[in-house]
């Protein structure tokens, strides 16, 4: 039997790596999207150009100034001399923030009075108009506790000191390359096994596959075992490229990782063997996987919460196995999570796994004659 399978195996691995379409399709699309993600896909702000208004030119004001000027965070682009000078800047988009210190700035604050500072800020893009000010706010923050240092007064009442864990530096780039272990897998395995059984139909030579010994089970096992074996050979160099090439610590081990790999395939694999056996065509099969790929995608929380979804669509993550892999791939990743926290996330995937592969192998022998 194994001997039958693994010649079935050979095959399948000849069909797919002789055609140059399905070579381009399995190798270049999850390199781009390697480099895509992991070089745009970011929520950080590198570089906010700001315009300043110092209609005060204090010495504090001048400080303040300073003070955004050395940030990295920060580009110059205007110095306003005049309020009419704010909008059309704006409103053009040649800067996303716009600072504005009072006349009597310096003078408040040298008598130990609270001074203002107005920032005005592009709100076209709330997200990043958001990450903006919190930067500007970190900068005026800094700013207050040298002024109180430097000038001897008493500090406030309260203090924050905040400090992230698991992600010191809040890079955003952190949270979405272990994602894309799970991304770019399931990309990777839904075409090769959407495709395997359709291109046996449209090729015609199904039917010579069916007059063999192999048997339908066995059969299944051949098909599914080229996407397994690639999805594992992806995701390790998706791994690899994300801890060495992105500098993504790897804190936990790697024993849990590859275990909700190998349950997350499994279940892309069943997936992905019931649409092609449900495909007349290679169109179709295509179709059919990018058809469950885009929302399993938005429903899995890669880019966006589940918790702040609707009620009725977080119900309907429960079935997304990229939900549940995307966990175990961050928890490994970022927390060091052990099994024992984990195993959460895995049971249901490995119940995934096996529904999906049940469901495949009822419709491969239903769909065969």
């Amino acid at each position: 039997m194994w001997q039958r399978i693994r010649a079935l195996v050979v095959k399948e691995f000849l069909s797919l790596f002789k055609d140059k379409k399905s070579r381009f399709v399995t190798i270049v699309p999850p390199l781009i999207q390697l480099l895509v993600f992991g070089y745009a896909a970011s929520f950080d702000l590198n570089q906010v150009p700001y315009a300043i208004y110092d209609r005060d030119q204090g010495q504090a004001g001048r400080a303040l100034a300073a003070a955004f000027s050395g940030s990295p965070n920060f580009d110059l682009r205007h110095i306003v001399q005049h309020q009419d000078e704010i909008a059309p800047l704006v409103d053009n988009g040649e800067v996303l923030l716009v600072l504005q210190l009072e006349p009597r700035f310096s003078e408040k604050l040298a008598a130990g009075q609270p001074a203002e500072v107005q920032v005005l800020v592009d709100g076209r893009n709330s997200n990043t108009a958001q990450i903006a000010v919190n930067y500007a706010a970190t900068v005026i923050r800094e700013f207050n506790e040298r002024w109180i240092a430097e000038h001897g007064l008493a500090p406030p009442p309260a203090h924050l000191v905040s400090r992230a864990w698991f992600n010191p530096n809040l890079e955003s780039r952190w949270f979405f390359i272990p994602g894309l272990v799970g991304l770019l897998t399931l990309v990777v395995t839904m075409v090769v096994t959407s495709l395997s059984v359709a291109r046996e139909r449209e090729q015609g030579t199904f039917d010579q596959l069916l007059v063999t010994p192999l048997r339908p089970f066995e059969i299944l096992i051949g098909k599914a075992t080229p996407g397994f074996v690639v999805g594992m050979i992806e995701g390790s160099v998706v791994i690899l490229l994300a801890q060495y090439w992105f500098g993504v610590p790897l804190v936990g081990g790697l024993g849990v990782l590859y275990l909700g790999l190998v349950l997350f395939l499994l279940a892309a694999i069943g997936i992905g063997l019931a649409i092609s056996s449900l495909a007349v065509t290679l169109q179709q099969a295509l179709l059919g996987g990018f058809l469950f790929m885009v929302p399993a995608v938005i429903l899995s929380g890669f880019a966006t919460p589940i918790a702040n979804m609707p009620r009725a669509v977080q119900l309907l993550t429960l079935v997304d196995p990229l939900r549940y892999f995307l966990v175990v791939v961050r928890g490994v990743f970022l927390e060091g999570a052990p099994l024992s926290i984990l195993v959460h996330e895995l049971w249901p995937l490995a119940l995934i796994a096996g529904f999906t592969l049940s469901a495949a192998a009822w419709l491969f022998r239903h769909r065969m004659y």
